[in-house]
């Protein structure tokens, strides 16, 4: 009878950030059991590019710019941290869908190495959107412009823990999509997403405690934004790839900016 998998923490850590993030951190494990402790940890190499953007942001309204210039720090640190690897994604992925092609047309298309126009409005309204809500937030009070790149950053990176849940297939048989497509158990994914909830929550209790409702829907939301794009990626794909991550990784960003913007 095999032994139960187990889950290689330490192997897990240097798994999401040496594939979710630029840092300068190698990965030694690329099997199925790092796989899923890496996406289970995902959300905490999300906590570690939020803090920086939003580190940067704090500091250059400290240094006197103005929200602006903050916003368009906090939302340049994540690509520069990710190499724009979930930009790109988020490119490749909007170039499928909006080819109206066959499954196989569209994955092609994601796989080259230009962007079409369908990716390149994207990426303009997402960035646009991502800053002009951080600008607003910054200008409201740097602790809850902090917070936002913070809560953004995570939520982003639960969104990848969500999908790279059981049952969720793979729509190549090759790259990081496959690597990682329904490594995570259904319950650990849910109990993840239920720490990050929470913990935005309570991080949001040290603004306000307006702000523990605002930020809990904040990341309901910017996941279940996400759900439903990785469903309808599922179904125009045959499953999930490298590029449809980054793209509900942006996504879920952006729609956790929004929300937290609201009301400011």
């Amino acid at each position: 009878m095999p032994e139960p998998s187990k889950t290689p923490w330490p192997d897990g850590l240097r798994f999401a950030f040496g594939t979710l993030t630029a840092l300068p951190v190698k990965v030694t494990r690329w099997d199925r059991d790092a796989a899923r402790a890496g996406m289970l940890c995902a959300p905490l190499a999300g906590l570690v590019v939020g803090c920086s953007a939003a580190l940067v942001g704090v500091l250059l309204l400290t240094l006197g710019a103005g929200p602006l210039l903050a916003a368009v720090a906090s939302v340049a640190v994540p690509a520069a941290l990710t190499r724009g690897l979930h930009l790109d994604g988020l490119a490749d992925t909007a170039d499928g869908l909006g080819s109206g092609k066959p499954a196989e047309d569209a994955l092609r298309i994601m796989k080259q190495s230009d962007i079409g126009p369908f990716g390149v409005i994207t990426l303009i309204l997402v960035l646009f959107a991502q800053v002009a809500a951080l600008a607003q937030v910054y200008g409201g009070s740097w602790g809850r412009g902090a917070l936002a790149a913070v809560v953004s950053a995570t939520a982003a990176r639960l969104a990848l823990t969500l999908a790279a849940r059981e049952g969720v297939p793979a729509a190549r048989p090759e790259g990081l999509g496959a690597a990682v497509a329904g490594v995570v158990p259904v319950r650990g994914a849910v109990a993840a997403a239920v720490a990050v909830t929470a913990v935005a929550a309570g991080a949001g209790a040290l603004v306000s405690s307006y702000d523990i409702v605002r930020t809990a829907i904040a990341v309901v939301v910017a996941v279940g934004v996400a759900e439903l794009l990785l469903r309808h990626c599922t179904r125009r794909f045959g499953g999930v790839t490298g590029d449809v991550f980054g793209g509900l990784a942006e996504t879920a960003a952006t729609v956790s900016l929004v929300v937290l913007s609201l009301g400011h």
